[in-house]
């Protein structure tokens, strides 16, 4: 398996505008109850206190689509990371306002959390619309890549789902790629409805939202794990 540690930087900047006063007080009142612990192997039962099904989404940016995974399906687990704090406040008011007690927040890289997971403990993991980083010189920052690829396969159960949406066509022929070459991963789609219609348990995310109001195409990929 690659080294994903030798591919840490994944995003950019980690703070936006300064946090008003109720964002701030939401903050300090629920990110400490419903963070991911720092230590120890991150089992259902350390994060929730039972066996559940676990499900993880890398980069969640504002919390829509984690949210709305997260009321679907109660009797599941949902771990977020997010290194921008602007987006852990988004998902934070979801939570708050939707009394949501079934997802757990990482303010960080993602790669921290997979690292801690046990294998094959995954049911579903999500990348959507991640920075597609589109300079020749930075494709090593973007998790689509062998070593972050191969350590999240460990993680994910067989016959898991892995979810990944762009509207970015460079990103998506390097994901494309990538996933082609991964001998973990087979794409479920049969054919061009399969990729470029949002199934409807996809909820939109407000970035999917922008693409399209500015003419993008969006692409939804699915993949199951060998």
């Amino acid at each position: 398996m690659s080294d994903p540690t030798t591919i840490r930087r994944l995003y950019g900047r980690r703070t936006g505008h300064k946090l008003r006063a109720g964002q701030a007080a939401l903050t300090e009142r629920l990110l400490p109850q419903i963070a991911v612990p720092l230590e120890g192997a991150l089992t259902a039962a350390a994060l929730f206190g039972d066996d559940r099904p676990l499900e993880l989404e890398i980069g969640f940016g504002r919390g829509e689509h984690l949210a709305g995974q997260a009321a679907m399906r109660p009797d599941h687990g949902f771990i977020g990371c997010e290194p921008f704090l602007d987006g852990v406040v988004g998902l934070l008011m979801h939570v708050d306002d939707e009394d949501l007690t079934n997802i757990r927040i990482y303010n960080g890289d993602a790669l921290d959390v997979i690292e801690r997971l046990p294998d094959a403990s995954l049911a579903r993991a999500y990348l959507l619309h991640p920075d597609p980083w589109p300079k020749a010189r930075h494709a090593k920052r973007r998790f689509m890549n062998k070593g972050p690829i191969d350590l999240l396969a460990a993680k994910l159960k067989p016959g898991a789902e892995f979810r990944f949406g762009t509207d970015h066509p460079i990103y998506c022929r390097w994901a494309m790629m990538v996933m082609g070459q991964s001998p973990h991963f087979e794409w479920l789609a049969q054919g061009p409805r399969d990729f470029l219609a949002r199934p409807d348990d996809w909820p939109e995310t407000r970035y999917e939202a922008k693409a399209r109001r500015i003419g993008h195409e969006v692409w939804y990929m699915t993949y199951r794990r060998l």
